[in-house]
C-alpha cells in the first residue's frame, strides 16, 4: 500500500456528476481527487450521449441528403462510409476527453487511475496495475459511480450477437437485421442511426408504448414517425427464447412471432453500479441497486455523499450536472437542497425529437388538477416547412385555477435545443401577448400551444364551442 495523501474532497468517477462536482469543489477553494477506473468522462462521454449524437447526426444528415430533391437539389447516389462515421465518433470522444482531462488538470484536482472504493467514510483506496493506493478524505467522499447496461438474465450479452449499447455504438459494419429488445431512450436512439443506413430494425417493447414514461401521444406519434423510417415497432411484445446458429438468430416473441436478425440489441435501461466493498465496509443503504440519498444528496453515512446514476434519480447528464451543484455546496459546509426532478428536462434524439419539462397530462390526471391542454403544430409553422420539418407538435399544459403553466411536451425537429427556454415558463402565470418570439422561428410553434391553452390562438382555426 501507497503512503496516504490527504485531500479535502475525493470523487469516485468521472463522469459529468463526478467531474462537475470536482471542478465546483475546486472552485471553492478545495483540494481535490478525482478516482476513475476507465476512460475521464465515463460513460457519457465515451460510451453514451457524445458517441450516440455523434451517430445520430450523421444519420440526420444522411436522411437529409436522401430528400434534398424535394430543396431543388438533385443528388445522383448516396453511399455511406460506416468507417469513417465511427472514425468521427472516434475522433470527437477523443478530442472532447482530452479536453475534460485538462480541464480538471487545470483546475489542480489530481487523477488517479485505477478502481475506487472505500474502506472508511474518510478513506479510498486506488486499485491499479501499480498497486493499491490510500487517500484520505477530511471533509468528504463523493461517490459518482455512474451505471451499466441492465442485463435480462435470459438474454446475456455475448457482445456479439446480443450486444448492449456499448457494442452497438462501435460495430464494425451495419447489420442487414437488427432486433432492438426495449423501447426506451437508448434503443429508440439507435434503432434510428442503423434504420437510416439501411439496417432492417425491429423495435420490441414489452410495454404498451415505447417511451412509455411520456404521455400516449408522444408514443403514438413516434411510432407513426418510425413506420415511415421503415422500422417495425411491436409493442406489448415480450422475447421469450433466442436460437442462434452463430451468424443469424431467431428471437421468438410471447406472441410465436419469429424474428431472424444478424444483431440483437438489449436496450432495456441502465442499473446504477457501485464497488460492493464501498457498501459493504460503510454499510450504505440502498435502494435495491441503487445508493440510497436524501434531498441534499447525503448517504446513510455522515460525510459520503452519492449522485448521478449511483443513485438512480434521473439517469441523464444534466441531472447529474444539478446533483453536483447540491453536493459541491453541501460536502463543503453548506445545506443546500435539491430541486423538483420533474423540472430537469427530459429529452430524447430520436427523429423526431422528444422533449419535456414539468407535470405532462398523465401526472396531471393522476393528482387530480384541473388542467387545459393547448397545442401547436410544426406543419403550421413557417420555419418547419421551409427545412420539409413538419411532424410533431408542442402541448402545453395550464392548470385552470391559477393559469400557471404545469408542464410541457414537445415533438419535433430541434426541440431539444429550446427544452430549457420552455422551462422558464413552468410554475408562471406570464401573460403570452406580452413575450414575443422571433419569426420565422420553430420556436412560435410554443407560444401557438401557449396561446392556444387559453383559446386564443391567432395562427389555428377556433375551436367549436
Amino acid at each position: 500500500m501507497r503512503m496516504a495523501e490527504t485531500f479535502d474532497v475525493i470523487v469516485i468517477g468521472s463522469g459529468p456528476g463526478g467531474y462537475f462536482a470536482a471542478i465546483r469543489c475546486a472552485q471553492k477553494g478545495a483540494r481535490v481527487a478525482i478516482v476513475e477506473k476507465a476512460e475521464i468522462g465515463g460513460t457519457c462521454l465515451n460510451r453514451g450521449c457524445i458517441p450516440s449524437k455523434t451517430l445520430l447526426a450523421s444519420a440526420e444528415l444522411l436522411l437529409q441528403v436522401k430528400t434534398a430533391g424535394a430543396f431543388g437539389i438533385d443528388i445522383p447516389s448516396v453511399s455511406v462510409n460506416w468507417a469513417k462515421w465511427q472514425q468521427r465518433k472516434d475522433a470527437i470522444v477523443g478530442a472532447m476527453r482530452k479536453g475534460l482531462t485538462g480541464l480538471i488538470q487545470a483546475n489542480k484536482i489530481k487523477i488517479y487511475e485505477g478502481v475506487g472504493y472505500c474502506t472508511t467514510p474518510k478513506t479510498v483506496v486506488v486499485e491499479s496495475a501499480k498497486g493499491k493506493t490510500e487517500l484520505t478524505a477530511s471533509k468528504g467522499i463523493i461517490i459518482a459511480t455512474g451505471s451499466q447496461p441492465a442485463e435480462i438474465p435470459a438474454l446475456p450479452f455475448d457482445g456479439k450477437t446480443i450486444i448492449s449499447s456499448n457494442e452497438a455504438l462501435s460495430l464494425t459494419a451495419i447489420p442487414k437485421t437488427m432486433v432492438v429488445v426495449g423501447g426506451g431512450y437508448i434503443g429508440c436512439e439507435l434503432a434510428c442511426v442503423y434504420a437510416a443506413v439501411g439496417t432492417k430494425v425491429t423495435l420490441v417493447e414489452a410495454l404498451e408504448h415505447i417511451i412509455n414514461n411520456e404521455d400516449a401521444w408522444v408514443s403514438q406519434l413516434l411510432e407513426r414517425e418510425f413506420k415511415k423510417q421503415g422500422i417495425d415497432v411491436l409493442t406489448n411484445q415480450k422475447v421469450v427464447s433466442l436460437i442462434s446458429d452463430g451468424t443469424v438468430t431467431k428471437v421468438v416473441l410471447e406472441s410465436g412471432r419469429a424474428i431472424n436478425a444478424e444483431k440483437v440489441l438489449v436496450a432495456v435501461g441502465r442499473r446504477a453500479t457501485c464497488d460492493k466493498r464501498t457498501i459493504e465496509n460503510l454499510k450504505l443503504q440502498t435502494k435495491g441497486p441503487v445508493i440510497a440519498v436524501n434531498d441534499k444528496m447525503q448517504t446513510s453515512v455522515a460525510g459520503v455523499y452519492a449522485i448521478g446514476d449511483a443513485v438512480g434519480t434521473t439517469y441523464l447528464a444534466h441531472g447529474a450536472f444539478a446533483e453536483a451543484e447540491v453536493v459541491a455546496e453541501n460536502i463543503l459546509g453548506g445545506d443546500k437542497k435539491i430541486g423538483d426532478y420533474a423540472l430537469v428536462p427530459k429529452v430524447v434524439f430520436t427523429f423526431p425529437e422528444i422533449a419535456s419539462v414539468g407535470k405532462n397530462e398523465r401526472v396531471c390526471e393522476k393528482e387530480g388538477v384541473e388542467f387545459v391542454v393547448g397545442r401547436g403544430f410544426f406543419r403550421a409553422n413557417g420555419r418547419s416547412m421551409a427545412h420539409n420539418e413538419t411532424a410533431g407538435e408542442i402541448r402545453v399544459a395550464r392548470e385552470k385555477a391559477s393559469d400557471k403553466i404545469l408542464g410541457i411536451t414537445m415533438v419535433g425537429a430541434k426541440v431539444t435545443e429550446f427544452i430549457a427556454g420552455a422551462r422558464l415558463l413552468i410554475g408562471t402565470a406570464e401573460k403570452f401577448d406580452d413575450v414575443s418570439f422571433p419569426h420565422p422561428t420553430v420556436s412560435e410553434v410554443l407560444k401557438e400551444a401557449w396561446e392556444d391553452s387559453f383559446g386564443m390562438s391567432v395562427h389555428q382555426t377556433p375551436k367549436k364551442k
